[in-house]
């Protein structure tokens, strides 16, 4: 596997996510809501920086897949904590082809929300299908598959502490 980005410089991409989190709201609450399950080990590290009023939800999405094809996207949002009239700060892992926040955002809409921000800790570049950009961005990465600090391959891989890419000979070994 070759290292992306190092554990190292994730944690400093956070603290800046953090700064900048905490500079745009100036202080104010935030509901911070999570999109399962890639997103945790993102959201714990980043909520642990944001010295500021929080509240914590959790939602998690789906899309059922024919080999490649994207299916449609199934949002649970029964997990998630009240969110009318405030501000939300959505954390997802990647921001690929868009239409997962894209869709989110929408749903989220329906809550009432104050205001809906997002913060991504990826975004690959040149997958885009959508016409929005999250508001914070760790990291813009190329169009390769990545694993690791929360991101997996067949529910492997999530634990390690970097972002890796997968050579040929790793996804051999799962088939």
């Amino acid at each position: 596997m070759k290292i992306l980005i190092q554990e190292s410089e994730i944690q400093a991409a956070i603290t800046r996510l953090a700064q900048e989190i905490r500079d745009r709201e100036g202080g104010k609450p935030l509901t911070v809501v999570a999109i399962m399950t890639g997103s945790i080990v993102f959201l714990a590290d980043l909520i642990r920086k944001l010295d500021i009023p929080l509240r914590v939800g959790v939602m998690q999405t789906s899309s059922y897949r024919d080999g490649e094809n994207r299916g449609k996207l199934i949002i649970n949002a029964g997990m998630l904590v009240d969110i009318a009239d405030r501000d939300v700060l959505l954390v997802d892992d990647i921001f690929d082809t868009g239409n997962t926040l894209f869709e989110v955002i929408a749903t989220l809409g329906e809550f009432r929300p104050r205001s809906i921000r997002s913060c991504v800790l990826l975004h690959k570049d040149g997958r885009q299908l959508v016409e929005m950009q999250p508001d914070y961005i760790g990291f813009r990465i190329p169009d390769e598959f990545v694993v690791g600090y929360g991101l997996d391959y067949n529910d492997l891989y999530r634990n390690l502490p970097f972002i890796g890419v997968l050579e040929p000979e790793d996804l051999a070994a799962h088939t």
